[in-house]
């Protein structure tokens, strides 16, 4: 079919083949073509996935230390370390 957009090529190594079965056992009836479609929205959901659990445990570390040890520093205490440093 024409199109203006970019086209990839992928060569069918081991791991192209297994992750093909793999995903022939979930999409059964399913061309190739439409099985590695489906393998990158997969794939992509899981990457989403990922990083939003990353973003939210770091959120979440960071909110469970917010003012945890407010009593080690001094209330200008940045104000005492820029004052130190040279400009």
């Amino acid at each position: 079919m024409p199109t203006t957009r970019p086209r990839y090529q992928i060569t069918e190594t081991p791991a192209v083949a297994h992750a093909l079965a793999v995903a022939s056992r979930r999409w059964p009836g399913e061309p190739r073509s439409r099985l590695m479609l489906r393998l990158l929205e997969a794939g992509r959901a899981a990457l989403e996935r990922d990083e939003n659990t990353t973003i939210h445990d770091r959120q979440a570390a960071v909110a469970a230390t917010s003012g945890k040890y407010s009593d080690a520093f001094s209330a200008d205490y940045l104000g005492e370390l820029r004052h130190d440093c040279p400009k």
